[in-house]
């Protein structure tokens, strides 16, 4: 059996109605694509994208702050207590190949920071206009442009 790449999918933790169907969207494509979600676990853009995920049969995976796994959203596949407190957004970012940015503050910030770092490709969606970024109108060209990015497995 081959892994499953992951996607990092982050954002904000408290979004919109419309942010959250966009980051639904968002893992119910990259789950049709035989991708799987890995995002930091709690509500917000992080919940819908597990949603997504999982509703399309995918791996939604949750790496969360504190060490509760109960804490996580109710559609995560695999959870990952870190014990990290913010400093596991660098373990979300690490753990994907590729990330997609949609709406966020701060947190988001510092995911995208770390991804650029290390040289990941990202999409924004809704979110933070930072040179290196490609920008997306929809859920299904954020998708599209990272698989684009990503390339062959």
């Amino acid at each position: 059996m081959a892994a499953i790449r992951l996607v990092s999918v982050v954002g904000a933790g408290a979004a919109s109605p419309r942010q959250y169907e966009q980051a639904r969207q968002v893992g119910q494509l990259l789950a049709k694509h035989g991708l799987g979600v890995v995002c930091g676990g709690l509500g917000g853009v992080m919940e819908a994208a597990c949603r997504g995920a999982s509703e399309a049969g995918g791996l939604a995976v949750a790496i969360l702050p504190g060490t509760d796994r109960h804490t996580a959203n109710r559609y995560a596949t695999v959870v990952i207590p870190s014990g990290l407190g913010q400093a596991r957004n660098a373990l979300v970012v690490s753990a994907g190949e590729g990330v997609i940015a949609i709406a966020g503050g701060p947190g988001t910030l510092s995911e995208i920071g770390f991804a650029l770092k290390a040289g990941k490709p990202i999409v924004a969606l809704d979110s933070w206009d930072i040179p290196g970024l490609a920008e997306a109108e929809s859920p299904q060209e954020a998708v599209d442009c990272l698989i684009d990015r990503l390339g062959p497995a």
